[in-house]
């Protein structure tokens, strides 16, 4: 079917599912995803190869059947074993927190960790496996480590003679906008392996593309694609029902402000983790909230208002201290510029409160994967300034992409 057919039926049968829909019912998605291309027809390629499947609780057909499941229940598919990876195959471990491997009570199959002794699967965990599936929700953020898993995954599929499928899903921050900076191959690590730009508005299987050839893998790829998907969507124009993809993120507009404020933890800023609204807060101690929230909403940023905040973490390292601060509200998260957002966050309360920011060099310096912001916050730069830093590397990026891209 072709896909401008696919979305207009998927969007009538949308359209009529709603109105039928009642109390127990799941309404109809908008898109197809890749998983069920695959139960639907593209198994058949398989032929009598065993697969293993990479994959955690986001990994779920649009009625929200784990795909471990239903290939399961397929029944011509032979599953030989899952790999699992960072917070592992349930989503119930925090963030950092070493993954074991075991046999799963529920299918008695073995589930490998990809976040413990190994990040790589090796030799023996893919013994009589003859093609990898990977079918995990990632959130558009190069930072998220889902991605460094399928890389490593592809590097092994190659060494070992595999071939590596991707079951491909949204990008639930949409996959226009681009945002830098663009990783600097000298901060290269598990939260960014390779030199794309923070928001890379590409999909998995875009992203597998570019990895495989332009980074190096050269595994056997195939991404088998959606249908209805459009790189002008966010995630609530697909009709998919949200899965956490993780213990911080409940929901799909934290992808947004996770893109925004999930990596100034290390320039001594809360965000709101180990507390109730994960990455929707920004602030420290002895930070006046409605000082902050009017320097920021003078500098009218698309998409979002502050709101002064005060909240007292009830786990981690900020547990039972009173911190004051911000509180996001994206009203527009089509026209929100998260990354953007954070520069502005992070100059702002230099400005307010200087010498308040605990820079740990090395750890920023690694999760933005450039030192230029923290030299440029350092050095006085504005907002402005730190961003134009990066406009080359990301047109460049954007250039660069426009040869993976699957969707139009």
């Amino acid at each position: 079917m072709r896909r401008n057919s696919f979305l207009a039926s998927a969007a009538a049968a949308a359209a009529v599912g709603a109105v039928r829909a009642s109390a127990g019912q799941l309404p109809r998605a908008g898109i197809e995803l890749g998983d069920e291309v695959f139960l639907r027809a593209t198994w058949r390629e398989l032929g009598s190869r065993s697969v293993g499947i990479v994959a955690n609780q986001s990994g779920v057909t649009s009625r929200l059947e784990s795909v471990v499941d239903a290939v399961r229940h397929q029944g011509n598919v032979r599953l030989k074993a899952i790999f699992a990876p960072e917070h592992g195959l349930r989503g119930d471990r925090p963030a950092g927190a070493s993954v074991g491997s075991y046999v799963d009570p529920q299918t008695g199959l073995p589930v490998y960790s990809l976040y413990g002794s190994t990040r790589h699967p090796g030799a023996q965990m893919l013994d009589g496996i003859d093609v990898l599936l990977f079918d995990i929700q990632d959130v558009g953020s190069r930072a998220y480590t889902y991605v460094s898993t399928m890389a490593y995954a592809m590097q092994s599929a190659k060494a070992f003679g595999k071939e590596f499928w991707v079951l491909d899903r949204p990008n639930p921050v949409g996959g226009d906008a681009v945002e830098g900076p663009v990783l600097d191959p000298a901060f290269e690590s598990f939260i960014g392996l390779y030199p794309i730009a923070m928001r890379h508005g590409m999909t998995v299987g875009e992203l597998a593309r570019l990895f495989n050839e332009r980074f190096g893998i050269g595994a056997k790829l195939r991404v088998v694609t959606m249908n209805g998907w459009r790189r002008s969507m966010i995630w609530p124009d697909t009709g998919l029902q949200w899965v956490q993809t993780s213990p911080n993120v409940p929901d799909w507009l934290t992808t947004f402000v996770y893109l925004c404020t999930g990596l100034i933890d290390n320039a001594g800023i809360n965000n709101g983790t180990g507390y109730t609204k994960p990455f929707f807060l920004a602030g420290m101690l002895g930070v006046d909230g409605v000082r902050l929230a009017a320097s920021l909403n003078a500098r009218n940023l698309p998409g979002v208002w502050f709101r002064p905040a005060a909240w007292s973490p009830i786990a981690g390292f900020w547990k039972d201290r009173e911190l004051g601060g911000v509180e996001l509200a994206v009203f527009d998260p089509r026209r929100f510029a998260p990354v953007r957002t954070a520069v502005e966050i992070l100059v702002a309360i230099r400005s307010l409160y200087q010498h308040v920011l605990d820079v740990k060099a090395e750890a920023l310096d690694r999760d933005w994967g450039t030192s230029t912001l923290r030299r440029g916050i350092l050095d006085g730069l504005s907002a402005d300034a730190i961003v134009e830093g990066w406009s080359q590397r990301v047109a460049e990026f954007r250039a660069l992409r426009s040869k993976y891209l699957l969707y139009e």
